[in-house]
């Protein structure tokens, strides 16, 4: 089997014929039934790129439904350069086909079992990643960072386990973690959706999976130059996924609409073989201790238990690189056992003076402000006293935005004045004071 050059890794190997989807002949049967229902397809091209399989298994499942008498040659070739044979659903069909949706609404895409979905995760594990310190700095060449940083998270996000970032608020955690997410790079499989005990269970999500941008020939095409895999995958960037303070326990279970009878995976699902962000750690309704004992298994095990409506449970990889950031000293939202369970601590503190001035002037440059060295003294001598001298990595770009600002109100050249500072300064750091009520 041929590796993708951009993965590296042995693709999930294309079907040959129905038995190796590894799904019952009556659960394609009757997503196939629902799909030309919902869609009113006829040609079996187009079935096949619904129901992502590969054109001529699609054609064996017309066959084997036009056998059982659920669908119908409708006579005539269609009208296209192919010259397709057009076909419909009968009155046992469409019979078939309310039947099937009144269990659930799911049609479209076949799904995989869990089984194959797992052994396909192992082959792209996000713990396979050989992460250089080229490839790292490469990622965060736009940040100025502490010359250690990158050499404490080079082999936290290489493990491909959990990593706690923390440190005082204002100083790149959120920018780092972006760009982690930039030195993954590479591109893994995705399922379109999984079967587990008949239930179907959609996986990719267009707003959280990037699609890679060179994708190999339609799958579902009779004759194909590129590589073959299984079109129920989608080549995709490995999946990055960001939560902040709205981040609930719930959304870490299976989503089940009750309506239309289907599953949603959660976030971390979707996240697997890629990174699942939890910014903001502290500031979500469930206690930052809860969230991290929902994945005391997770990330001892590397694997999850998910539980259907009926109640029952079941295991699916997990394999997902969790970063935590925090403001909050580790020490005050986690007891010992939790933060055993989390690999690497890093803290990422505010940057010297030294580096305040370097990214304070690299800001400058790049916003068309010229530097001015009375009013850098001014803001060193006169305004960070007042704050204890606590430099951030946001307040370079916070100060000359407000600057460009006043200058464009006033219709003035980009410059840098003690009386601009001053302006700048007041809506950084708020005054202390008594307000009247």
């Amino acid at each position: 089997m041929n590796m993708h050059p951009k993965i590296g890794i042995q693709p999930p190997s294309e079907p040959r014929d129905l038995r190796e989807t590894g799904l019952s002949a009556v659960m394609m049967r009757d997503i196939a039934l629902k799909t030309i229902f919902r869609t009113n397809l006829s040609l079996v091209s187009d079935i096949a790129r619904a129901i992502a399989l590969p054109a001529q298994l699609a054609q064996a499942l017309v066959e084997a439904m036009r056998a059982q008498r659920l669908i119908e040659a409708m006579g005539t070739l269609s009208p296209t350069a192919s010259a397709e044979m057009s076909y419909q659903l009968t009155d046992a069909g469409r019979a078939r086909a309310l039947e099937a949706l009144a269990q659930s609404e799911y049609f479209g895409a076949m799904p995989v079992p869990l089984p194959f979905y797992a052994d396909q995760m192992r082959r792209q594990s996000v713990r396979n990643i050989k992460l250089t310190r080229a490839d790292l700095v490469a990622a965060m060449g736009h940040l100025v960072l502490p010359q250690d940083l990158i050499a404490n998270l080079g082999p936290a996000v290489s493990s491909g386990r959990s990593i706690l970032m923390y440190g005082p608020p204002g100083n790149g955690k959120s920018s780092i973690s972006n760009g982690i997410r930039a030195a993954l790079g590479d591109l893994i499989y995705v399922p379109r959706a999984v079967e587990y005990s008949g239930q179907v269970i959609s996986v990719y999500d267009p707003i959280v999976h990037n699609p890679a941008s060179e994708e190999t020939s339609d799958a579902t095409a009779l004759r194909r130059t590129g590589p073959r895999h299984d079109p129920r995958y989608v080549l995709c960037e490995r999946p990055s996924i960001v939560t902040g303070g709205e981040l609930t326990l719930d959304m870490l279970d299976l989503k089940y609409n009750p309506i239309a009878r289907t599953y949603q995976a959660p976030l971390q699902l979707k996240a697997s073989g890629g990174i699942f962000i939890v910014d903001d750690l502290g500031r979500q309704s469930d206690p930052p201790q809860k969230l991290v004992n929902r994945w005391i298994v997770p990330l001892e095990e590397g694997r999850d238990i998910l539980q259907l409506q009926s109640g029952e449970k079941f295991t699916v990889p997990f394999d997902t690189l969790v970063l935590f950031s925090t403001n909050f000293h580790p020490n005050e939202i986690f007891d010992g056992a939790a933060l055993r369970r989390i690999m690497f601590k890093i803290k990422v503190d505010g940057p010297t003076q030294e580096m305040f001035l370097n990214i304070f002037g690299m800001v400058a440059r790049k916003k068309g402000v010229a530097l001015d060295e009375a009013s850098i003294l001014y803001l060193l001598r006169e305004k960070y006293p007042s704050i204890g001298n606590n430099f951030a990595n946001y307040q370079p770009t916070f100060l000359i935005d407000q600057i460009i600002a006043m200058c464009d109100f006033e219709g003035q050249p980009y410059r840098m004045t003690p009386a601009l500072i001053d302006r700048a300064w007041a809506n950084m750091v708020v005054r202390d004071e008594v307000i009247a009520k």
